[in-house]
């Protein structure tokens, strides 16, 4: 079932959201947003799920618009949290549960399972509001999930979640990706995109400055990233030819190249000048991207 987005703009009165925005997402593939606030992405989000009319454009999925038809396929994790703070986790999550079309033992048979492999199966009788944030952030992805959507819908996931937990909740959105699920996710960490998706979007003020699988766009970049530690300085190296940036390091320095040829250079200039105990050549890292596309420094 391919996600299908064409030319849509979203306008708020003067100021456009989102600007003639066109991809496609791949059935059981993950597909990343990339963005600051005020980007885009939530937007484009609650327009995906009809919660926002478009100003122009069309969306479909699987060659049909989605509407309240279709809820029990869909989960959706919004970036503000979403649940009952005075409801007790077990009795909230059989209510969302029947909304989607499952029984009172269904839910509880899977509410049970995911309480387990998240490591919380005592909050099952708790109230919301008397949870960390980190662990109302689980129970709020649970409720997305319950029901094993296939189209799931996850704006700022990791938000509110230790580095534990943040690895427990990646290993969970992999297997369901694995099991069929379509997975859109935003999130303002290039790091979460580029481990988890295959495809991208970087949304900079409702424009699309990057789109495409992840490999094309880095091989497209050009520019790579080389390492390099010595026993010796190394500070020469930022006055050879097609040498973009320097960063000094301990042991050694980080360069961006104009294109890969340039190392076989720099490698030339290093010999007889010591022991090299590191020469290593990368891709282009997504902040590298962004910085270049979006023009902005980006936590």
């Amino acid at each position: 079932m391919t996600l299908l987005l064409n030319n849509v703009t979203k306008r708020f009165g003067e100021n456009i959201a989102v600007n003639n925005l066109s991809l496609e997402i791949p059935e059981s593939e993950m597909f990343g947003f990339l963005g600051g606030n005020g980007a885009g992405k939530t937007t484009t989000f609650r327009m995906i799920l009809g919660l926002l009319d478009r100003t122009n454009g069309d969306i479909s999925w699987n060659g049909e618009t989605i509407n309240y038809d279709k809820s029990h396929l869909i989960g959706y994790l919004p970036e503000e949290r979403g649940l009952y703070p005075k409801l007790k986790v077990r009795d909230q999550l059989i209510y969302l549960g029947k909304l989607r079309g499952m029984s009172k033992h269904e839910v509880d048979s899977e509410l049970n399972n995911w309480l387990e492999r998240f490591k919380v199966p005592e909050y099952i009788d708790k109230r919301v509001e008397e949870l960390s944030k980190g662990n109302q952030q689980k129970i709020q992805f649970i409720s997305a999930v319950i029901h094993k959507p296939k189209l799931l819908i996850l704006d700022e996931p990791f938000s509110g979640l230790d580095p534990i937990n943040v690895e427990m909740l990646k290993e969970a959105v992999l297997e369901l990706k694995n099991q069929g699920t379509s997975i859109v996710f935003s999130s303002h960490r290039m790091e979460h995109v580029e481990e988890l998706c295959e495809h991208l979007c970087i949304l900079h003020n409702g424009d699309q400055v990057v789109q495409g699988s992840l490999r094309d766009i880095k091989r497209s970049f050009g520019k790579k990233n080389l390492m390099v530690h010595g026993d010796f300085s190394v500070d020469f190296l930022q006055d050879i030819p097609g040498v973009l940036r320097y960063k000094k390091v301990a042991d050694g320095c980080e360069l961006q190249i104009e294109h890969e040829d340039v190392s076989q250079k720099v490698f030339a200039s290093l010999q007889g000048k010591g022991f090299v105990r590191k020469f290593d050549l990368e891709e282009p890292s997504l902040n590298d991207i962004f910085i270049e596309k979006v023009g902005a420094a980006y936590e």
